[in-house]
């Protein structure tokens, strides 16, 4: 008779039949499963691709390239090496304050300022360098009054608890007026004609000047600090409620005071940039320029009332600005229409978003009505 024996599954390790079959059921489902595409992760997917295909980052760079078309066939000129070259060289103390100053607004505050912590800056600068200074160490100070203003800001704003908008109007002319104790009324003008020139050069026959390479690593650090990084995406939290940030571990101090620091040394920046290009180190440099700053900031898509915004239309708003007002001047239009057309732009930056915020709520509720309506219709029927 033939010896019976037993497979090891059923008889030897003790587990049955269905137990087994049970068991390599659920490693086929989750494989099943791990190879599904969630339906709701794919739709957050075409979500967040729509958006940036049609959110105001990108509406802000489509109009960019709507205004560089328009000027190109309207203004004489315009289209050429040349003016590629002088319109970046205007624009690149906006755009380099622009930077942070979107993430100070962003976070609900504002820091009017900058063009007086770049004159500040100039004048030390000045001072230093007629006395015979050289010119790494006189940078490495430049950059230390943008901290100490920075600083200055972010404590009156956030361990004193007084509002930023009052703060910076009251450092605004405190900065401008230490500028004027520094240099007074004098200029030095004597700085060394290579370190000029370096300023005011082009990148070969492209006419973009050479000080956009620092300008584009500006910006892309502030791009990637704020769309990429954990530190960044707190700060449209901090921005739509300071409150509930702070509920969920954010320290909205701690980032605050670190973005005024930031504007600061930005600022700084800018202040031996003026310097250098014009070759005169002034108390009165850069001023007026927070006007254009935040005009053009509000016009690249950041709510003036915080907690939205992208460094991408940010930087098309600045690129728009200078575009407009440089077309303006080769149309021979005064400085003060220039100045008026960029008080319009900062205007219609606040109330434009507002009015579609408005005009949207209503027909938000003009739809529930009717819905409401029919569904009471729908219910006594």
């Amino acid at each position: 008779m033939p010896e019976q024996t037993t497979t090891p599954s059923a008889a030897t390790s003790g587990v049955g039949p269905r137990r087994a079959s049970s068991a390599t059921g659920a490693v086929d489902a989750d494989r099943r499963d791990a190879g599904r595409v969630d339906p709701e992760s794919a739709a957050e997917r075409r979500l967040r691709r729509r958006r940036r295909l049609t959110g105001r980052g990108a509406i802000m760079v489509y109009a960019l390239l709507g205004t560089l078309i328009v000027c190109s066939l309207t203004v004489p000129r315009f289209a050429s090496v040349q003016t590629t070259g002088f319109l970046l060289l205007d624009a690149i103390p906006i755009l380099m304050i622009a930077m942070p100053m979107a993430l100070v607004i962003i976070t609900g505050e504002i820091d009017l300022s900058v063009a007086s912590t770049a004159g500040l800056t100039s004048a030390a600068m000045g001072v230093l360098w007629a006395a015979g200074w050289g010119i790494p160490e006189i940078f490495v100070v430049c950059v230390l009054i943008g901290v100490a203003c920075g600083a200055l800001n972010g404590m009156l704003v956030t361990t004193v608890g007084l509002p930023s908008l009052a703060v910076t109007i009251g450092t605004l002319a405190l900065y401008r007026g230490l500028a004027l104790v520094v240099i007074g009324d004098n200029a030095v003008a004597d700085f060394p004609p290579a370190l000029t020139s370096f300023f005011t050069s082009k990148i070969g026959a492209t006419g973009i000047p050479t000080a956009m390479i620092g300008v584009a690593v500006i910006v892309v650090f502030f791009g990637v600090l704020l769309h990429l990084s954990s530190f960044g995406r707190t700060l449209p939290a901090i921005g739509f409620s300071r409150e509930a940030a702070s509920f969920v571990g954010v320290h909205v101090g701690r980032a605050k005071f670190w973005m005024f620091v930031s504007t600061g040394v930005v600022s700084a920046l800018v202040g031996i940039y003026w310097t250098l290009r014009y070759s005169s180190a002034r108390s009165d440099n850069a001023t007026g320029i927070e006007l254009a700053v935040i005009a053009a900031v509000l016009l690249g898509g950041v709510s003036i009332f915080g907690g939205r915004g992208s460094i991408p239309g940010v930087v098309a708003g600045v690129l728009i600005i200078s575009s407009v007002s440089y077309a303006l001047r080769l149309g021979g239009i005064s400085d003060v229409v220039l100045n008026v057309v960029t008080g319009l732009l900062l205007v219609g930056s606040v109330v434009t978003p507002s009015l579609i915020a408005v005009i949207g709520a209503k027909r938000r509720a003009r739809r529930s009505a009717r819905e409401v309506l029919a569904a009471s219709e729908t219910a006594a029927a």
